[in-house]
């Protein structure tokens, strides 16, 4: 398979993710990384905001505040430094598996200033299991594994607390810099044609890549166009106006029934005043902006919309080799640009700004094929299930991605502005329900060859 770093489109190779000392200095890095994000997203509000329930389909922040300095815990501290527990009766409150979400406020959870003072302590303690530990033997640390792990759970749990400050009401707690505008937008294509052929799926050499990841296997895939660009609110807005709600033919049945019992319109946060589209987006209304890829749609509208152009949303495969497929060299890169890090020029990632750059941004980013935006702006919806790959075998433990494999849940590629680079790379598999509208999920869509 040929998944292994080579030299990028601008003549360096990525980083050398073989030395252990360059891992650990890495998983530092994305470790106070991690944590700045998660105190700037506690810290924006006040105490009663982080124990309020802004919407029964996210836990009071402050609960995830405290999960994860527990995660942290249980798998640095006693996983693998073999440390006694710091706090044993606290383990089954912050169980994602035990307690749902909509009952978490319940529960006797730790006030805001301990949850600080908890997850702050296990931070103390893991940097110097870090600093102690050697990067190899075992795979639980082979490579730093369970140190960009641990990462890699804060900035999805910092992902979640953003969509929480989505969700809630009340002015805006966050600000951040616009993205960049689009250069050459006026003159993008509107699809690339990706030739049929083989190519390296998933990956067997990032360090950090999760189990459903793995292992790297070759897939053939027949020729097919993808759009260049996730689909806009403007083209999305053409639905609508075309009467896309009201039309049976283009949904799933689920997807109907979806649209008939919750009246549905447009996508979430989207409401009609005075002939004009506007969205509430973090506390601030304002119109919807045409040339943005559009956000908060579930699955069935993304097929719904597919459907409507003439067209459908891409298998996973498909958007994978698009993402990472280099014909010249017949080998599978990192990120659509090469193996090189994230850097702003790439992505929009990690927050740095609070909505997707227009379409067509992120000239520098793009793929082989001509693709652009595969990485950060927002989620994309495929078509896919999401399935184990051929090989899989379940890593550190099964609650991570087994228990959810099946028809239940869709794969969603490529992150969003909230995803963080750690969190976030061509092989990195998301998934949700269908149903779902509150993640920072958008889509593209593409063509039979």
């Amino acid at each position: 398979m040929t998944d292994s770093p080579a030299p990028s489109p601008h003549g360096t190779r990525g980083p050398d993710l073989q030395d252990p000392e360059v891992l650990r200095e890495r998983a530092l890095a994305a470790l106070l990384t991690a944590r700045r994000r998660t105190t700037l997203l506690t810290d924006s509000v006040d105490d009663h905001e982080l124990t309020a329930q802004h919407s029964p389909l996210m836990s009071p922040l402050v609960w995830d505040l405290a999960h994860i300095g527990n995660q942290e815990e249980l798998w640095l501290l006693r996983g693998v430094a073999g440390r006694e527990a710091m706090r044993p009766e606290i383990d089954g409150l912050y169980d994602a598996f035990e307690h749902p979400r909509a009952t978490r406020p319940s529960l006797p959870l730790l006030a805001p200033a301990e949850a600080r003072s908890y997850a702050s302590e296990v931070r103390g303690r893991a940097l110097d299991v870090l600093e102690s530990t050697p990067l190899g033997g075992p795979a639980l640390v082979r490579s730093g594994f369970a140190f960009g792990m641990i990462a890699q759970h804060e900035q999805q749990h910092d992902e979640t607390m953003l969509i929480t400050h989505q969700l809630r009401s009340g002015p805006a707690a966050l600000s951040a810099p616009e993205p960049p505008h689009a250069t050459d937008a006026a003159t993008l294509a509107a699809e690339v044609m990706v030739p049929g052929g083989p190519f390296t799926m998933g990956t067997s050499t990032e360090p950090w890549a999760l189990d459903n990841e793995r292992p790297a296997h070759r897939r053939e895939v027949p020729g097919f166009f993808i759009d260049t660009a996730p689909v806009t609110c403007g083209a999305y807005r053409a639905f609508i106006e075309d009467g896309g709600y009201g039309e049976r033919s283009w949904w799933a049945p689920e997807g109907w029934a979806m649209v008939r019992e919750h009246e549905l319109t447009a996508p979430l946060f989207w409401h009609r005043d005075a002939g004009q589209w506007l969205r509430r987006r973090f506390g601030v209304t304002e119109p919807v902006p045409e040339d943005e890829p559009v956000l908060h749609v579930s699955w069935y509208e993304a097929d719904a919309y597919a459907r409507w152009a003439g067209r459908r949303l891409p298998t996973e495969a498909e958007w994978e080799k698009a993402a990472r497929h280099d014909p010249a060299s017949g080998r599978s890169r990192r990120y659509p640009w090469g193996d090189d890090d994230p850097a702003p020029v790439h992505a929009n990632l990690g927050q740095r700004h609070l909505r997707p750059a227009p379409a067509g941004a992120y000239p520098a980013g793009r793929s082989p094929s001509g693709a652009g935006q595969l990485i950060g702006d927002v989620w994309e919806w495929t078509s896919s299930d999401f399935l184990p790959y051929p090989g899989f075998a379940p890593f550190p433990y099964r609650e991570y991605s087994e228990v959810f494999f099946g028809p239940e849940h869709k794969v969603l590629r490529g992150g969003s502005f909230a995803v963080d680079a750690v969190a976030c790379r061509g092989t990195f598999r998301n998934w949700d329900l269908p149903v779902r509208r509150q993640i920072f999920s958008g889509f593209r869509t593409a063509r039979d060859l």
